[in-house]
């Protein structure tokens, strides 16, 4: 994937202007900090690879980050209200099916990517409720491996559950480039290969 594409001077400046604006509040409530941004690339078209916590996350992840996200969402959460379906996928949500070999998926994420934005992708699949890191699941490094593009590993730590001005840091680890670390191709081999290397930088960022 050639990242030639990038999101129009119009869009770019509203996100800008309700980024700051979620930053203040999130910084109000929470007692927030980030680590590592100098890893965080100032152009789309990037994965970001993080534990996942809570349904905060992907807003954790987006304050620092320049660019827009699309994420990976269950797709249960479309289907509960029209108001929070619509809100979800103005910020960027898609639907996946947990447990299937959903190829659209794997589309609507090079498709994401092409178009300018970065992706955040939960290798683990479901959220963490003692903080420990699973053992991730294949797809990120799919996505990874079709588009080679850099996956930046992120790490959301706080203990127990979030509340108001609950401490939070949320750490990014060096871009991982597949190419970099011998993954050129889809074959188990290579996919195992780079999942490992994600989910132990993610695993390294989490303490």
């Amino acid at each position: 994937m050639k990242k030639e594409h990038r999101l129009g001077h119009f869009h770019m400046f509203w996100y800008t202007v309700l980024r700051y604006i979620v930053i203040g509040l999130y910084h109000l409530y929470f007692n927030i900090t980030f680590e590592g941004t100098e890893n965080i690339p100032k152009d789309g078209g990037n994965i970001f690879a993080s534990n996942h916590r809570s349904y905060q996350d992907p807003v954790f992840i987006a304050l620092p980050t320049r660019v827009p996200l699309s994420y990976m969402a269950k797709e249960e959460l479309f289907h509960q209200n029209v108001f929070f379906t619509l809100l979800i996928k103005a910020f960027g949500a898609f639907p996946v099916t947990r447990g299937k070999g959903d190829t659209q998926v794997i589309d609507t994420s090079i498709e994401k990517l092409e178009k300018g934005r970065n992706l955040v992708i939960f290798p683990e699949g479901t959220r963490s409720k003692d903080g420990k890191v699973g053992k991730g699941k294949t797809g990120v490094a799919l996505v990874a491996a079709v588009a080679q593009v850099p996956v930046v590993p992120v790490g959301i730590n706080f203990e127990g559950k979030l509340k108001f001005r609950k401490r939070v840091v949320v750490r990014f680890g060096k871009p991982i480039v597949p190419c970099e670390i011998g993954v050129t191709a889809t074959d188990p081999h290579s996919l195992r290969t780079i999942k490992n290397e994600i989910m132990k930088n993610i695993t390294e960022l989490v303490h």
